[in-house]
């Protein structure tokens, strides 16, 4: 009992340990909503560059997973910890980084590779907190109890920092207008319509650099956040070494494992419809701003329209989390994520009307919900499947999570690269008031019609997933006598082993 004590986790630094998840919520949700209007139409890229930089930034990202999982398995214990250099160290580098990418040079040439290079060096630092921050359930407690709660306190977290992220960056950059210029075809075809053009454009100077104030404001207070967090974090949790030392189980060759579960039917049936399904919803928050402020024509309403959307999806993960066990995960897949559907077809085929838009906002919210919990909910019923497969072999947790992040990154990246592309093979005009006809029709392709058809083609691929609710239930019978009968072979063993520590 001294011992069970002992390894409680007080309150305090359980909510300690919950606020780090926010900085990677925070930033991912600014950077998932506003970067690609603001690459097109505040930096005044070319849309074919600015594809470039959507495609590459989020590819480096997937990549980055891995390779920093694998230098902090490297990596030896210091006073502060394994794990704790990293999240401290990168912290004011990432922030940095994060507020040279919402900055706009003063270069005529090399804005690109600007972009370019501070969106992937963001991308690796954040990598550097969040790989060492997950790994750190391992090591705040021995009980698997308090870790199971100290993941409940950080999920309730992260979804409030989604919203945060939405919150912050959407209602600073509203306040401010971004000015665009009338196409010559609407000024009218006289003499004086290049004057009227570059009158607007002098007109229009301070008001663009009022709109990349508001930018660089909103990511000076996202990067203040970003520091405090850290220092929360670092301050109220404590490393435990000897959480992690009474582990047996032999180090595992990372191929031979990433071997076994690329083998492994569930596990890559599960990846496919999940593939599908999350890159339906990626497209739709790449380009949801931009179909807006153009096709909808809701310039200053935008940012409220995505707050709906988040306020929606945490308010409902309670009602999903109660409707998965009631129902099953199958079950809550295909009513949650299908929902969509009907308001996403709805959004494109009415006319323009602003109380429809925010009646899709909340439904869209419901199954964004949805889509972001079941994948973290199912993906244990997988691992459970894997060791009664195969008991012998251990310790693949780490591939199944970090790969399953890696191929959803990865194809976010092509997704949002190929979204682009087809913005500027449309003839999208930067900072135009209005934009042709070719790109209005673009824009509905991308935030109804395609992710609709990918969301049809990831139900139909989880009807071929093997575990159900029955299944989840022999499954965990099964271990629990596995655990029970390893238990009593080993209690000996178990006993000698902590006197000695």
């Amino acid at each position: 009992r001294l011992q069970e004590s002992r390894e409680r986790l007080s309150v305090c630094s359980k909510l300690c340990y919950a606020v780090g998840g926010a900085p990677y919520q925070i930033t991912g949700c600014a950077l998932g909503f506003f970067l690609q209007i603001y690459l097109l139409d505040v930096a005044q890229l070319d849309p074919f560059y600015a594809s470039i930089i959507l495609f590459v930034g989020r590819a480096w990202d997937a990549i980055t997973d891995p390779m920093v999982g694998f230098f902090i398995s490297k990596t030896s214990w210091t006073p502060f910890g394994r794990l704790m250099p990293w999240i401290i160290f990168s912290t004011p580098f990432a922030v940095i980084s994060y507020f040279l990418i919402w900055f706009v040079p003063d270069i005529s040439r090399g804005q690109v590779m600007w972009y370019l290079v501070f969106y992937c060096i963001f991308q690796t630092l954040v990598t550097c907190f969040h790989v060492p921050y997950s790994a750190l359930t391992m090591f705040i407690s021995r009980e698997q109890s308090e870790r199971d709660s100290a993941t409940a306190y950080r999920m309730t977290v992260e979804v409030l920092g989604t919203v945060l992220g939405t919150a912050i960056q959407g209602q600073i950059v509203g306040k401010v207008i971004t000015p665009c210029i009338e196409s010559p075809l609407f000024i009218g075809k006289t003499n004086s319509s290049v004057a009227l053009e570059e009158l607007n454009m002098t007109h229009d100077t301070g008001s663009l650099t009022d709109t990349r104030n508001a930018y660089m404001i909103a990511a000076g207070v996202i990067g203040g956040l970003y520091i405090l967090c850290a220092v929360i974090l670092s301050v109220g949790v404590r490393e435990k070494r000897e959480s992690s030392e009474l582990q047996s189980d032999e180090p595992v060759s990372f191929f031979q494992g990433l071997k076994l579960v690329m083998n492994h039917g569930p596990y890559i049936k599960l990846i496919a419809g999940f593939l599908f399904t999350s890159l339906a919803f990626m497209l739709l928050e790449g380009n949801f701003a931009l179909f807006c402020t153009y096709t909808l024509g809701f310039r200053n309403e935008f940012q409220n329209i995505l707050l709906a959307i988040m306020l929606s999806a945490t308010l409902t993960i309670p009602f999903w989390q109660w409707f998965l066990t009631r129902f099953g995960k199958k079950t809550a897949v295909y009513v949650g994520i299908s929902s969509a559907i009907p308001f996403l077809i709805m959004v494109a085929v009415l006319d323009s009307n602003l109380i429809v838009t925010y009646i899709v906002a909340v439904a869209a919210g419901i199954s964004v919900a949805a889509a972001f919990l079941l994948p973290w909910s199912m993906l244990p019923d997988v691992i459970d499947d894997f060791k009664l497969q195969h008991p012998e072999s251990r310790g693949h947790e780490a591939i199944f999570f970090s790969f399953y992040v890696f191929f959803t990154k990865f194809t976010s990246g092509v997704s949002l690269g190929i979204s682009t592309l087809s913005l500027d093979f449309a003839g999208y005009q930067t900072r135009g008031c209005s934009q042709p006809s070719k790109v209005h029709f673009t824009l509905k392709m991308l935030v109804s019609a395609m992710p609709v058809g990918l969301i049809l083609l990831g139900l139909l691929l989880f009807k071929l997933y093997p575990i159900d609710e029955e299944k989840r239930r022999k499954n965990k019978k099964a271990l629990q006598d596995l655990r029970e009968e390893s238990n009593s072979s080993s209690e000996s063993d178990n006993t000698e082993l902590a006197s000695i520590v």
